[in-house]
């Protein structure tokens, strides 16, 4: 089979959404002739762990580890909650931030550039080169944020001279939190220069949404081929739903993400309609902010919120598969419209309806009317929006919400894995 080295910083056991990416395409190359050699830090400091992850991952891969120096470990000395948090991608809001919590910033911006797991960079590519040349691999691919690990592949390309696919699961200098990290103007200008070199140098560009394509092209003449997130056959039982009226929302609830036009809106509904005070449940499952605690708070919500906190990926599926309606949100900016949540795919495969707010013209936005899984709404639909919840909320009175989804199939891991391999087969003989 032919060899390819994958270089990422998420692996089992990583929980959250970072994670699935790579250990899915890991999980079915195998499948279309590429054995995957999987490259990861032996001592990592994750921000949150799923040790039920680890039985996923394919006893076709090889693995190879290396220690790592994390920053993030020596910070938690001062605050392991902060740092935590931060590392995770929680910032909070500018107006609350501790000292500590600015310092932190800060560093993380100015200091570790581009990210603080680039002390990895250096001791990577001396161990890896040695391992490519003993083992005769010709195609290197690094999965990136951090994007430090972007440099791993840039260094064993002029080392090397492999292929190198350079693969964004999220934006690198357009990424929602980029602007919070208190950058000089110094510093700015080296995350611009890093960006552009590593564009310009890899053989091949993978994005998972149409904008961050169209970024990108301003920025290199490479090829740039999207490969979006997706869903994986899960191995969960059908689940019985939920007898509340249950608005789930699972994953991180970052402080920017807060729909201050939905808890206005379920408050009206609320005090509009009895049997909609009766029977709603909020499920909120993952990292919570404080943001948005308080605002459910300031809106009277508290006493309809179920906080479970973070489940294991499995659990968080069940709960998928479970509640009457699943809630997506992403942060009302121009910097998120390229960004398509990782779980949207799972959402869409777990044949419920969707309820999705975010910035006018947001990628996920036509995926969700192309699917007919759900119903997006921008931050000023107000009255769109309560219709929408009125609407499901009377399809669950009469026991007959539901959705009829189409062209699932061409968002299933096994799927987007075939495609991966036929762009790995073009860059190899490229």
């Amino acid at each position: 089979m032919k060899k390819v080295l994958i270089i990422t910083y998420y692996w089992p056991p990583a929980g959250g959404p970072g994670v699935q990416r790579w250990l899915k395409f890991v999980k079915y190359l195998p499948d279309f002739g590429i054995q995957p050699v999987v490259y990861i830090p032996e001592n990592p400091t994750y921000p949150i762990l799923d040790e039920e992850l680890v039985s996923e991952v394919s006893d076709k891969a090889i693995i190879l580890k290396k220690k790592i120096f994390e920053p993030y470990g020596f910070a938690s000395i001062f605050s392991r909650k902060k740092t935590k948090k931060i590392s995770s991608g929680i910032i909070p809001n500018q107006k609350k931030q501790s000292l500590l919590e600015k310092l932190f910033l800060w560093i993380r911006g100015n200091v570790f550039i581009p990210d603080a797991r680039v002390f990895w960079v250096k001791p990577s590519v001396l161990f890896l080169e040695k391992y490519i040349r003993e083992n005769e691999i010709d195609t290197i691919i690094t999965s990136g944020p951090p994007h430090s690990l972007h440099l791993i592949g840039l260094a064993l390309k002029e080392r090397t001279k492999a292929h190198w696919i350079a693969d964004f699961r999220d934006p690198w200098t357009t990424i929602g939190y980029h602007n919070k990290l208190k950058l000089s103007a110094s510093a700015a200008k080296k995350h611009k220069e890093l960006e552009s070199i590593v564009l310009n140098e890899a053989d091949q560009i993978l994005v998972t949404s149409q904008t961050t394509k169209k970024e990108f092209e301003v920025l290199t003449t490479k090829p740039i081929e999207i490969i979006t997130n997706g869903f994986d056959v899960e191995k969960v039982a059908r689940q019985p739903l939920d007898e509340k009226f249950s608005i789930a929302h699972i994953g991180s609830f970052l402080s920017e993400r807060n729909p201050r036009i939905l808890w206005k809106c379920l408050k009206e509904i609320i005090k509009e309609n009895p049997d909609f005070k009766k029977d709603f449940e909020l499920k909120l499952i993952g990292a919570v902010s404080q943001e948005v605690l308080d605002a459910l708070a300031e809106f009277r919500l508290n006493s309809y919120v179920n906080n479970l906190g973070y489940v294991s990926h499995k659990t968080a599926v069940e709960h998928q598969k479970k509640s009457q309606v699943l809630l997506l949100v992403e942060i009302n900016s121009e910097d998120t419209k390229s960004i398509i949540p990782g779980k949207l795919f799972e959402y869409m495969a777990s044949e419920r309806p969707i309820l999705a707010i975010g910035p006018e013209g947001s990628d996920f936005a036509s995926i969700i009317k192309e699917t007919n899984t759900g119903a997006f709404f921008h931050y000023d639909e107000f009255d769109a929006l309560k219709e929408r919840i009125l609407a499901y909320y009377a399809a669950y009175k009469e026991d007959n919400l539901k959705t009829y989804a189409v062209g699932l199939q061409q968002y299933s891991r096994k799927s987007l894995t075939e495609k991966l391999s036929r762009i790995i087969r073009i860059v190899y003989s490229g």
